[in-house]
């Protein structure tokens, strides 16, 4: 099922790229922005909580749960 995600929170103290107002609507499977913004916030502390990587921080990890996904149905 897929469902129209409008977020305006952040994610453990961190304002997503949604509430940022870069992006203000996503279409995404359900639980998918959970385990994007978990992925997204641990890149952030792995980087050593640099502000001003949003973006990346939010693709990178878009990207590695997609390949986790990618993988887990092979």
């Amino acid at each position: 099922m897929r469902a129209v995600v409008k977020r305006t929170g952040a994610a453990k103290g961190r304002p997503s790229p949604a509430a940022t107002g870069l992006v203000t609507s996503i279409e995404l499977p359900d639980g998918m922005w959970a385990r994007i913004a978990q992925k997204a916030y641990e890149l952030w502390e792995q980087r050593g909580c640099q502000e001003g990587n949003d973006l990346r921080d939010w693709y990178d990890a878009e990207e590695i749960v997609m390949e986790e996904i990618h993988e887990a149905r092979e």
